[in-house]
């Protein structure tokens, strides 16, 4: 009986050794909380973009790479500084402005019109001074 007891004593001993190293379940981490969504600086629509550039390339010349090239760089740099909200505010308040009467009053009078007409056309300083090379201004058409 002897060689038996042995056997069971070392064998309880292996197995209590064995459960006494084993670590203890530790609970699950903590999932990292989820990246906050991405702030959208540049909001603007791509139609309000095309529209844009459309307008300044017609104004800058014409339709073609170098007009597109700078004007997408352009728009790029007002979408930065203004929301499309105050974008498409401020742009109806320059296009109606120089309305006769009482319809022009109703685009030049309120507060907010000026404000929002200084602001865009600051933006628009901003965006000449950095896309186009020659400040915005149409150079003339070389003639061989």
């Amino acid at each position: 009986m002897k060689p038996n007891s042995t056997a069971i004593l070392l064998l309880a001993a292996t197995l209590l050794s064995g459960c006494a190293g084993t670590p203890k379940p530790q609970p699950a981490a903590a999932t990292p909380p989820a990246p906050a969504p991405a702030v959208v600086a540049n909001d603007f629509p791509t139609l309000t973009r095309v529209e844009y550039v459309l307008n300044c390339m017609q104004e800058k010349g014409g339709k073609n790479y170098d007009n597109l090239y700078h004007c997408v760089c352009a728009v790029d740099h007002i979408a930065a500084k203004l929301p499309h909200e105050e974008f498409l505010q401020a742009e109806t308040f320059v296009t109606n402005v120089n309305l006769p009467g009482e319809r022009g009053g109703v685009f030049r009078d309120p507060p907010q019109s000026k404000a929002l007409r200084d602001k865009l056309q600051a933006a628009q300083q901003e965006a000449v001074a950095a896309c186009f090379p020659n400040g915005g201004k149409v150079s003339a058409p070389k003639t061989k």
